[in-house]
């Protein structure tokens, strides 16, 4: 795998969207190439190579391609954008859209990330060390297609609405969560291993919810169906099982109703 370090000289006054910053966008490239790819800063068109000092030649494919990302990239917007393959390291906190319409690889934020991080995710893996914005997984604005496959992994909290329109996939929160979760969901998994807020599963269809620590408001739309023992991520604990959101309309597999879950831990 070749690798191509790409570090922040100029930043940019206004916010920067940079969607080429991508193994696929540098797949085949020198380091030359990779600096003529296009970015814009606000409307303005420009180049990568007028923000970043670019070291490395890119591999010949996506799959073999890593990119390093160093210096202060928190107004810059989009990285690993629709990523099929290959690795991404971002060695800080950035902004929104990290791995929108991410199809495959691995993207490691070692900061934070703002808004709209893996929307419309559907392979692949994201891992962010620091906190998650809002919108997590979700789905882009005026469309109902959230994460439908691949992994996010979140060392801190998460704002809200995490998995909103989420149709698959796995997002795990090792801190806490904001309000709104899976709202409107038909499908994926949701583990949350601090705390919750309120409105978790809003007119959720099809999916599950599993958290550790407390729920501070129960949405009144689920009702309760016993306890079970899981386990999750190695931890084996008992835990009791609400169904719904019985508000939402549900389908039915081989005449059985299909309900989301939502477990809390005892």
């Amino acid at each position: 795998m070749e690798t191509v370090t790409i570090t922040m000289k100029n930043a940019p006054a206004l916010y920067l969207e940079a969607d080429t910053i991508s193994t696929d966008a540098f797949a085949g490239k020198n380091a030359a190439q990779i600096a003529e790819l296009p970015v814009f800063e606000g409307n303005n068109p420009s180049t990568l190579g007028k923000y970043f000092e670019i070291s490395g030649n890119a591999g010949a494919t996506s799959a073999d391609t890593k990119i390093v990302v160093k210096g202060d990239v928190k107004k810059v917007k989009y990285l690993g954008f629709k990523m099929t393959a290959g690795e991404m390291v971002i060695e800080g906190s950035t902004d929104q859209y990290v791995g929108a319409w991410m199809n495959g690889g691995k993207i490691l934020v070692k900061g934070d990330v703002a808004a709209f991080a893996a929307t419309a995710m559907k392979g692949g893996e994201l891992t962010i060390e620091g906190n998650a914005g809002n919108y997590l997984g979700a789905a882009y604005r005026g469309d109902w297609r959230g994460m439908s496959g691949g992994k996010i992994l979140v060392k801190g909290n998460a704002g809200s609405d995490t998995g909103m329109y989420m149709l698959g996939g796995e997002i795990v929160i090792n801190g806490d969560s904001e309000v709104h979760v899976m709202t409107h969901a038909e499908g994926g998994k949701v583990v949350i291993k601090g705390n919750a807020k309120s409105k978790l599963g809003g007119q959720m269809v099809e999916g599950t919810i599993i958290v550790f620590g407390s729920i501070d408001v129960m949405m009144p739309g689920y009702k309760p169906n016993g306890e079970v023992e899981l386990e999750v991520d190695g931890t084996k604990a008992r835990f009791a099982h609400f169904i719904g959101d019985m508000g939402e309309r549900h389908k039915k597999k081989k005449g059985v109703v299909v309900y989301g879950n939502l477990y809390k831990k005892i």
